[in-house]
């Protein structure tokens, strides 16, 4: 029984020396396998949906079609250098590069996705991407994404950053919200920001401007729009309104469009004055013996 305790952990051991000593066989195989190997080709993957950067722009930067890679020893390539040349570019969000045992240089490239366009009040124009950070726009795409312009001081270094002003923040938080939302991404044409530094909403359906002030409770006043939408606008129109305010959380302030309600008032009694002048004529018509026809455009059509 003794004998037996003392070779169990010897045995143990062995296996370890044994699995150990295998281990740095197998690698010094690697290692030697590994100098004599050349680079063979480049592949390069770039998933997504965005073309910010292509092929040519990745081989350009690894430097591929001057030869420097293909045909060179394994072992003098420096992968992380690499990596970080790519990384360099504003458009790559992460790059990773390995190689494979058959000499093959494997590269995936991922573009920076942007949600939102800015347009400040100093005429410079650039993109936000979804966590945030600024980027440039491209001479090789164009993102659709939702736009936004008007009183905005957040400034651009033509680099990637993050936004650094309230304001750019609350617009980056509400365009966020929107996207993720299919009924208001559908709805939300554009945002606009006020000589008050207020968010308003342009819609693409209706002419009416909606206030959203700022980017705190967005949940709730989107829902107070929704309800407004759902329950007065059918009523009275699309185009009864002129202004929706939702920055209040607890209320919707509807501004009547009076304009539009003039316009309608005066078409009204002009339908009337028409139909009007239209029985005088078939009035006249009858006891003459003619037909009278009238412009169907604005005034009813009375044929005797």
């Amino acid at each position: 029984m003794f004998k037996k305790r003392i070779w169990k952990p010897l045995l143990i051991g062995f296996g370890w020396l044994v699995s150990l000593t295998g281990l740095v066989v197998l690698m010094g195989f690697i290692e030697v396998k590994k100098a004599e190997l050349v680079c063979k080709k480049v592949n390069v993957f770039i998933p997504g949906n965005q073309y910010f950067i292509d092929r040519q722009e990745v081989d350009n930067i690894l430097q591929t079609t001057s030869h420097t890679l293909i045909g060179r020893r394994i072992e003098n390539i420096d992968i992380h250098e690499l990596e970080n040349k790519l990384k360099i570019n504003p458009f790559v969000e992460f790059a990773t590069v390995y190689i494979d045992m058959d000499g093959t240089l494997q590269v995936e490239v991922s573009q920076r996705q942007p949600i939102l366009r800015i347009m400040n009040r100093f005429d410079q124009d650039f993109y936000v991407d979804e966590h945030g950070l600024k980027m440039p726009l491209s001479q090789n795409f164009t993102a659709r994404v939702l736009a936004v312009n008007g009183y905005i001081d957040e400034l651009f270094a033509n680099k990637v950053d993050s936004l650094h002003t309230a304001l750019a923040k609350d617009i980056f938080k509400t365009a966020d919200f929107i996207r993720k939302d299919s009924l208001w991404d559908a709805q939300i044409a554009q945002l606009y920001i006020n000589k008050d530094h207020e968010i308003e909403l342009v819609p693409r359906v209706g002419n009416q401007r909606i206030l959203l002030g700022n980017a705190d409770s967005l949940a709730t006043k989107f829902n107070n729009l929704k309800v407004f939408y759902k329950q007065a606008l059918p009523l009275v129109g699309w185009d009864a309104y002129k202004l929706i305010n939702i920055k209040y959380m607890n209320q919707v302030v509807g501004v009547r469009n009076e304009t539009l309600l003039d316009s309608i008032k005066h078409r009204k009694q002009f339908m009337a004055d028409s139909v009007k002048r239209a029985e005088i004529k078939q009035d006249t018509a009858k006891t003459d013996n003619m037909p009278v026809l009238e412009d169907t455009k604005e005034k009813t059509s009375i044929k005797n």
